[in-house]
């Protein structure tokens, strides 16, 4: 006998997911959380544990000790592989099926690529703990090797570092790897000095931090150049391989290339079969379900919603937040209200450019340098999960600020970064950009 409660089902355990799931609880409706991971992250500081600052326990946790005290809501471990939403069903990977009343897509989303998905293998992005780790050791094999090399050829290229994509993902890591390269000494490297170090962040667009005013975006590139970055405006990548990235106006060779440059939604959301945008995400109504089926919400990076002005909202955890709770809140009510309508409060953005380092817009106002940080800083403290994470965070802040020190410099797993430190031929002098 079927059970007279609603079954909501959620997919995706991140930032939207599981704020669907809190404003759900004591509901009077059975839930199941389903996710390809154990457990929930903290997107925004993963780079942090790519650059040895952070371990990865510190920003993230798992989603059944997120949830556990909620007795209706059940936790599964897969992946979906499609959605009938005609039959509300899910099929996943495994073989298996549930149904669903109601079902919240918070898949999140995938680094875009532009149709060269091949790129993939020589310039990572970070959307997961194992890419963050995977950046981690390659960085950390590069200056390794270059400690105990004598060939300045061969040096130039592992301590040459290219980030491509200039948005807040792409500048934070530039300055964070400007911080670790740029101090080998402190961190026992003997005979890397700073001036070894090359950094390129490259943006194919005019200016870096196009979603903050122009000012700001201004500032942080002044910030980033005198921590010795070579900001490289207007330069789209034409092509990536193994260790070289081509450009319109030449070439790098290095092992260290890292891509931040775009998002698209989960390609799980063309099951649907329903209108997209360009970037894969759907097209949603004011109370973010889809049109077609209304009882099939999409939250986070995976809607198409619009603010008052039609400008299409930001792919950042805040919007993602705020669209979780909003869907479950209107789900816990026994009538849904048909003139309900999503509004996005926008709160700010902001971007860590390095140690006292940062840019900030608050409700039209700017802020940069030590006291944007310190804004940032406390933001996202408050925003991890977990009393525990809070402090262990708060506290590897303090002890770096303090010492200039990286605390989380592991080499785990030689065999994921050895073989892209291979060069079939030195490069006799890396090709010049202009800035």
């Amino acid at each position: 006998m079927k059970s007279e409660r609603k079954h909501i089902v959620i997919i995706g355990g991140g930032f939207g997911g599981i704020a669907t799931a809190k404003a759900l609880k004591n509901a009077d409706v059975d839930i199941t959380i389903i996710d390809r991971l154990n457990h929930h992250l903290f997107q925004p500081l993963l780079y942090q544990v790519a650059t040895a600052e952070l371990s990865p326990g510190d920003i993230a946790a798992p989603i059944r000790a997120i949830v556990n005290e909620d007795p209706n809501i059940k936790v599964i471990l897969g992946e979906v592989k499609k959605i009938d939403p005609k039959v509300k069903t899910i099929y996943l990977n495994n073989g298996h099926s549930i149904p669903f009343d109601q079902l919240v897509m918070a898949t999140g989303a995938q680094y875009n690529y532009f149709g060269h998905e091949e790129w993939a293998e020589f310039a990572p992005g970070m959307k997961s703990v194992s890419d963050a780790l995977k950046v981690r050791e390659q960085l950390l094999m590069s200056m390794e090797e270059a400690e105990q090399l004598d060939d300045s050829n061969r040096r130039k290229s592992l301590l040459t570092y290219v980030i491509i994509g200039g948005g807040p993902t792409g500048v934070e890591m530039a300055g964070a790897i400007a911080e670790v390269a740029g101090n080998g000494a402190k961190h026992g490297y003997h005979t890397i000095k700073p001036e070894d170090a090359k950094i390129y962040l490259i943006e194919a667009g005019p200016r870096i931090l196009n979603a903050f005013p122009e000012s700001l975006g201004k500032k942080a590139k002044k910030m980033l150049e005198k921590m010795g970055v070579k900001v490289l405006l207007n330069t789209p990548v034409t092509h990536i391989e193994k260790n070289k990235v081509h450009l319109q106006v030449g070439l790098i060779e290095t092992p260290n290339i890292i891509w931040a440059a775009g998002i698209k939604a989960s390609p799980l959301l063309d099951s649907l079969k329903v209108e997209q945008d360009h970037s894969g995400r759907v097209l949603v109504g004011s109370d973010l379900s889809i049109p077609k089926y209304p009882d099939i919400f999409i939250i986070g990076d995976s809607a198409h919603s619009e603010n008052k002005d039609g400008i299409p909202l930001p792919a950042l955890a805040p919007v993602a937040t705020q669209q979780g709770k909003f869907v479950g809140k209107l789900l816990a009510k026994s009538e849904r209200r048909s003139e309900a309508k999503f509004v996005y409060i926008d709160k700010g953005t902001m971007a860590t450019i390095g140690r006292a380092k940062a840019v900030a817009d608050i409700n039209g106002l700017e802020f940069s340098g030590f006291f944007a940080w310190f804004l940032w800083s406390f933001i996202h403290v408050l925003s991890l999960i977990g009393f525990r994470n809070k402090i262990g965070v708060f506290m590897t802040w303090m002890w770096s600020y303090f010492t200039h020190k990286r605390g989380v410099r592991l080499i785990t797993d030689r065999s994921r970064c050895e073989s892209c430190t291979t060069y079939e031929r030195p490069h006799n002098e890396l090709m010049e950009m202009p800035v």
